[in-house]
């Protein structure tokens, strides 16, 4: 199969890359399924970081608001489109209550 240099684009940065055929070939030699997603620039400072218990975690906080009662919330992580979010307070009364799946 003849291979040619593809433009990708990153998926931290999201600048484009040039995935090179030679690497494309290294790829299916190893039978790798997934093209890469991220730069080189992002790939070496995401494999630099520190992994395995104990190690130091960036925390996602996002502000929204509560699905239960409206009030401004923060939330440690991205909400997806669709699902409900609550506030501490409405979360632990449906935690208890039950109500946790939908």
């Amino acid at each position: 199969m003849e291979f040619q240099d593809r433009i990708l684009s990153c998926v931290d940065c999201g600048t484009e890359f040039i995935w090179t055929a030679g690497e494309q070939q290294f790829f299916a030699d190893k039978n790798f399924k997934n093209e890469p997603k991220r730069c080189k620039h992002c790939k070496g400072k995401r494999a630099s970081r520190p992994t395995g218990p104990g190690a130091p975690r960036d925390r996602v906080e996002t502000m929204t608001t509560c699905s239960a009662c409206g009030k401004e919330t923060t939330v440690p992580f991205k909400p997806t489109q669709g699902r409900p979010v609550f506030c501490k307070e409405c979360f632990q009364s449906r935690k208890f209550a039950g109500a946790g799946g939908a």
